[in-house]
């Protein structure tokens, strides 16, 4: 599998401490323990994620010296409810850190690893023939498309 040296996503929209924390977070761990690898393609590589209009989620990818190597378009729509659902966990997530309502919390926080794992498999299962990656890899990409498609 290929390696992501680096992710770039443009400036977080929203500077809620916690969502830019997840932020640096997915792109952190995309950099460490990605197994993520285009079709005929080997790695290293320089992702740039990004959301377009007509494409959806736009993986552009690039060698290490940042030379574009392949670019593909997934629709966000297959993505829509749990793109909501995640941010309305998200929301209640931080209410409840707030509160300090630590069971609240642990509750919100299983029916987020849920969504997760859920998106996961469709991405995987979307990208499938295109572009190879593990569960954890597909997790932290549905977390970062999750900031871009809220900026839409």
């Amino acid at each position: 599998m290929g390696v992501v040296l680096a992710s770039a996503l443009g400036p977080a929209v929203d500077a809620h401490p916690e969502r830019v924390k997840d932020r640096e977070q997915a792109i952190l761990d995309l950099c460490q323990t990605a197994h993520f690898r285009p079709e005929g393609l080997t790695g290293p590589f320089i992702l740039h994620l990004s959301v377009s209009g007509h494409s959806g989620l736009v993986f552009d990818v690039h060698n290490e010296e940042d030379t574009p190597l392949y670019t593909y378009g997934i629709s966000l729509s297959p993505f829509s409810r749990l793109i909501k659902d995640y941010a309305l966990m998200i929301e209640s997530f931080e209410l409840a850190m707030e509160e300090g309502n630590r069971t609240k919390v642990q509750a919100i926080d299983m029916g987020r690893r849920g969504v997760h794992d859920e998106a996961a498999e469709l991405l995987t299962e979307r990208l499938k023939g295109k572009i190879a990656m593990d569960l954890p890899t597909a997790r932290r990409l549905f977390s970062l498309m999750c900031l871009l498609a809220q900026r839409r």
